[in-house]
């Protein structure tokens, strides 16, 4: 008999505790829960994990050494999984030559199209595809290798203040300490004056300091030092641009490279003008366009130009209705704003998700679950309606679609629900419930139903709040904004809202939030436009969802300096003392203290050549990160290693005697993160866990005058029951007499904000126009505005 479900059996990934489920295929099953309860170890860490495991035992042996393989899940059975493709919120390609055409194959089409259908100069051969592509040898520019930006360096970069002598600094972009000396003397020894003002200089020998390529070598005779024996020697001359470009280039640390970029000149390529191909490339038109000018095209206007050529006949006809079906589903997806060119790491995580959904839906593929981590998030409420229709398409064509998400509009259409809680961490890791979505409605335990049901999570009024005065924005023109005038009102909860696309991350991260910074900094704001206001704000805070580390070595603890404390506890410990151990002793990251067998990770790699490689326990520390003298050392009876392994909730009570400790705790709980362990590895947080913690360790910190707090979308990511959490917290802020300004799509975020700016009317050209603004209820009865209706809605309950 055909059995319709997926049916998993004592899974425990992470967090579940022996989850036993059955889940529905060829439906739209939804994953709730508040943030960390496990419904992404059940959907992506098990369900998925099994899938991608099977798939890999059909491959070659050797051919699998070459994939990343995530290794098979903890459970005791899975049975019923057909093939599974994730769509995660990741940045998988984070390179500048990653863009919206090459993740949706957009740029292969198009590059066809110019090759078999472009309007050549007469007498010019027919180009192969490949030398329409920026990224190929045949087709990139030579100057700027098909980057259309060069970095070059000038005399004003390299030396900012031409009174000065080299001996005293001329050419800042000269490294520091022993090694700038060591080219002062170069020149010295050379016959150059370096005591004489860097513009009195003769040009010539200005020029050959900056910019030869030459590398002279000469004896140098240092200056004697009182106390020190300095012996000649010979050093070799490098000049200040060559220093620069080869820093830069070659570098391994960030600090230097990013010095050396300070003195960078970056412009558009002179040889093909920021376009990034060959000549002979550009000469070839299509519509009238080159290909450089097509993919510059919002994808609306685009699917304009190239609907003639589809009504045609041929070779142009064929692959402009091509071009024409692909697009229409970005479209669909709320992405007509977004250009062939536009560089993927500018785009956001749900924005990438979704090209890549569109990509999905033209493949054709039938009996495949889906596994989507948010496909909502980032998404405009008039853009969800479109989402939902895609979703739909794909389960139509015979699909299965496993989705986490915490936007209630989607789970509202689906046909299947899977809740697990009822909390996070430890205290979640359970199914709930597993059925149609109106079951939900009798599980008492359930964060996700009070907000599922409509009017039964409705925010209570509150009086908007009276600005103590206003930043104004004058002649902002970045990016979509076109001369824009817009006032931020200090000292309330501003929200900032839009359809994707239409400006809000451009004029709160960038306008506002550089504008900002710049003036702290004593410096001038970079971009077009003015600002009146400022002298108000003497702090500014960015909390955005990057992550807070990139290595396991980065956890909880470290990041919120609530290890340093810590670890002077230890250290002031009877037995510590009499030992000679300092705080330094109880660092996991630095020889001394920690375990030498596995550096102080707790873990050790396995290679196991064919299979997937996985880590195991260190056999000297046995996960514990220190080595047996570090563990002696007890506070109240725990080692170090045992208050890592302690949650925030646990720790608060361990640690209640210790101020230092007490307060970055306290805030830890208070934006809803009493569930991680003080050791959890930074690389296990959500985004949305990473943004609490920054959020935390800003609040404990003590800080005297106005503050502005800048979030982008800070509720992504956000179970509803987490999202009234960072509220109470954003709110108090402003109660304490600063400044919040956010951009966001959650309505009950906005409806509870004291300011609403309204962009629009669109994304893209479409956008960059303020179409509403007031309090929540002026702006929800905007005739002009998309979010009014949705906002409208949410003031109702």
């Amino acid at each position: 008999m055909h059995d319709p479900y997926v049916h998993v059996r004592g899974a425990r990934t992470h967090n579940l505790k022996h989850v036993d489920v059955d889940i529905p295929r060829d439906a739209l099953v939804v994953f709730t829960g508040v943030s960390g309860s496990g419904k992404s170890s059940l959907a992506f860490g098990t369900v998925y994990a099994e899938a991608q495991r099977r798939y890999f035992e059909s491959v070659a042996p050797y051919a699998r050494r070459l994939i990343h393989q995530a290794g098979a899940p903890e459970a005791e059975e899975i049975t019923g999984l057909p093939p599974a493709v994730a769509l995660e919120q990741r940045r998988s390609a984070p390179t500048s030559r990653s863009s919206v055409g090459t993740v949706t194959t957009l740029s292969n089409s198009l590059r066809m199209l110019f090759s078999r259908a472009g309007t050549y100069p007469e007498g010019a051969a027919r180009l192969d595809s490949d030398a329409f592509s920026p990224n190929t040898a045949a087709g990139a520019c030579p100057r700027c290798q098909g980057l259309g930006q060069v970095h070059t360096v000038t005399e004003d970069s390299l030396v900012p203040d031409p009174s000065l002598s080299i001996r005293d600094g001329a050419i800042a972009a000269w490294p520091g300490a022993w090694q700038g000396k060591n080219l002062r003397d170069i020149l010295d020894a050379l016959g150059h004056d370096v005591d004489r003002p860097w513009r009195e200089l003769p040009a010539a020998d200005r020029e050959w300091i900056l910019f030869t390529d030459e590398q002279p070598v000469v004896t140098v005779h240092p200056v004697r030092e009182a106390e020190r024996i300095q012996r000649p020697y010979k050093g070799t001359y490098m000049s200040a641009r060559r220093y620069v470009l080869h820093t830069f280039a070659d570098s391994k640390s960030p600090a230097l490279r990013a010095r050396a970029e300070r003195h960078l000149v970056s412009g558009p390529c002179q040889e093909c003008g920021g376009r990034r191909l060959r000549a002979e490339a550009l000469a070839v038109t299509f519509a009238g366009r080159d290909i450089a000018a097509l993919t510059a095209l919002p994808l609306t206007a685009l699917a304009g130009t190239l609907r003639p050529a589809a009504a045609g006949e041929g070779a142009a006809a064929t692959l402009a209705a091509d071009l024409l079906a692909r697009i229409e589903v970005l479209t669909e997806l709320g992405l007509g704003y977004l250009s062939v060119d536009r560089p993927t790491p500018t785009l956001s995580a749900g924005e990438l998700q979704r090209l890549r959904l569109a990509t999905q839906l033209r493949s054709g593929l039938f009996g495949v679950v889906y596994v989507l981590d948010e496909p909502s998030a980032g998404l405009h409420p008039a853009d969800s309606a479109a989402l939902l229709t895609v979703l739909d398409r794909l389960k139509t064509a015979g699909n299965s679609l496993f989705v986490v998400e915490h936007h209630m509009d989607v789970v509202r259409r689906a046909d299947w629900i899977v809740d697990v809680g009822p909390l996070a961490g430890e205290h979640g890791g359970r199914v709930l419930y597993s059925g149609p979505v109106d079951g939900l409605a009798d599980v008492t335990e359930s964060s996700t139903r009070r907000f599922l049901f409509p009017g039964a999570a409705a925010a209570p009024a509150r009086a908007p709040r009276e600005p103590s005065g206003a930043l104004r924005l004058r002649g902002v023109t970045r990016h979509n904004l076109r001369d824009l005038d817009v006032d931020f009102p200090l000292g309330v909860f501003t929200a900032v809202t839009g359809v994707s696309g239409s400006g809000k991350s451009t004029l709160v991260g960038q306008a506002l939030a550089d504008t900002v910074a710049a003036h702290l900094d004593g410096g001038e704001p970079v971009g077009t436009g003015t600002a009146q206001g400022l002298e108000a704000v003497h702090r500014l805070v960015r909390v955005d969802q990057k992550p807070i580390g990139r290595t396991p070595r980065s956890n909880l603890a470290t990041y919120t300096g609530l290890f340093d404390a810590v670890r002077k506890v230890f250290a002031a410990t009877d037995e510590a003392r009499a030992r000679g151990y300092t705080a330094g002793r109880f660092s996991f990251n630095v020889a001394g203290g920690r375990c030498e067998v596995c550096q102080g990770e707790g873990f050790v790699a396995v290679e196991l050549m064919f299979l997937p490689g996985s880590y195991a326990p260190c056999d000297a520390c046995r996960g514990a990160r220190y080595n047996p003298e570090t563990l002696e050392i007890t506070h109240r009876g725990a080692s170090i290693a045992d208050v890592l392994d302690m949650t925030v909730d646990a720790a608060a009570a361990f640690l209640d005697d210790v101020p230092a400790a007490r307060r970055g705790l306290r805030t830890l709980r208070e934006v809803g993160l009493g569930y991680l362990r003080l050791g959890q590895p930074a690389t296990e947080l959500s985004g949305g866990e990473a943004q609490r913690i920054k959020l935390a360790a800003e609040l404990q910190r003590t800080h005297r005058g106005h503050t502005l707090y800048v979030l982008d979308e800070p509720t992504t990511g956000l179970h509803p029951a987490d999202t009234e959490v960072l509220l109470r917290q954003l709110h108090g802020l402003v109660d304490a007499g600063n400044t919040v300004v956010v951009v966001e799509h959650d309505m009950a975020v906005v409806a509870g904000a004291d300011h609403v700016v309204d962009l629009g009317p669109g994304g893209g050209a479409e956008g960059g126009r303020v179409v509403a603004l007031g309090t929540p209820h002026q702006v929800a009865r905007s005739t002009a505005s998309a979010t009014a209706p949705y906002l409208a809605r949410a003031l109702s309950g």
